[in-house]
């Protein structure tokens, strides 16, 4: 398990981090999320103690304070900036990089084919790394940092770049990973990805934690204010004249999302849209992340 303790960080006169706390379980993943800037790297270097928390900030692995020396061999990190030797062939790539985290080399040669495949890698362990497409440098080097299969992944926004088919196969892996055991941590600015595999999520704005919790838990902390409507009969302007309902929006022809005031509403126009009729759709939800991040952050940043 590791915990992370009010995490405190200043540059200068800057403060980066400012009381950040979360933990992860074995066997679970947790998001990371925020804006350029908001602070995410700076605690993903403060858990791997290349920079020291501030105040009473600390880091613990296993109830034991982090110590890389005793634990480098069981964590697997990606940095945001990415780093691969062109002149070097994938398998001499993956080959260091495994064998600098303890592998025997017997262990990573039988592996290797078998993490290609998994991630859809093009070409063969042969070819040299400035032959192959950023997308496949990508994934070879994920291959790099998770083919010792740690119990601690941290991942700083590894999506990015990503096509959707090609983050399907990053997904899968992570999830592998999880059910083996690993606690894994990342950072997206891709909410979808975020919501679609993290059992938690915590958001961070300005080096301040914004929320922490569950998907279902910070999801329904801001209500089912979303109303998902299909119905005949109705427009978008019959709808937002509705008692309750702040906006409309028409997300395919004659289906509409009604944004709530509150969502006590949902019962008086479920009764008001359906007349006590059939109607093909009535779903009320909560927001998604990515409209709670919207509302949390943006507009505050540049994108």
């Amino acid at each position: 398990m590791l915990q992370v303790e009010h995490l405190r960080k200043t540059f200068g006169n800057k403060v980066a981090v400012d009381d950040v706390s979360f933990e992860i379980q074995p066997s679970t993943i947790l998001g990371i999320v925020g804006q350029n800037g908001s602070g995410k790297t700076t605690v993903f270097r403060m858990i791997l103690n290349f920079l020291t928390p501030e105040n009473n900030g600390r880091v613990l692995w296993q109830n034991k304070p982090m110590q890389m020396a005793t634990v480098y061999n069981t964590v697997g990190y990606l940095p945001e900036e990415r780093g691969l030797y062109e002149k070097m062939t994938i398998e001499q790539q993956i080959m260091y990089f495994a064998r600098l985290r303890g592998m025997k080399k017997a262990d990573i040669n039988n592996k290797i084919d078998e993490w290609m495949t998994k991630f859809n890698v093009k070409g063969d362990r042969k070819d040299k790394i400035k032959t192959l497409s950023k997308g496949n440098q990508q994934k070879v080097q994920l291959i790099a940092t998770l083919i010792h299969e740690p119990a601690l992944v941290i991942l700083d926004e590894p999506f990015s770049g990503l096509d959707p088919v090609n983050a399907e196969y990053l997904m899968q892996g992570i999830l592998e990973l999880r059910d083996k055991g690993s606690c894994i941590i990342f950072s997206s600015h891709n909410m979808a990805n975020v919501q679609a595999i993290c059992d938690t999520v915590i958001m961070i704005d300005n080096g301040q934690q914004k929320l922490y919790g569950t998907i279902d838990e910070v999801r329904k902390s801001y209500g089912q204010t979303r109303l998902f409507v299909k119905a005949d009969g109705w427009q978008a302007e019959n709808l937002k004249a509705l008692e309750g309902v702040t906006n409309v929006l028409e997300v395919a022809p004659g289906e509409y999302k009604l944004m709530l005031a509150d969502e006590t509403y949902g019962r008086s126009l479920f009764d008001i849209i359906s007349k006590g009729q059939y109607i093909q759709e009535f779903s009320q939800q909560a927001p998604t992340l990515d409209e709670i991040f919207k509302m949390e952050v943006g507009g505050k940043h540049e994108h």
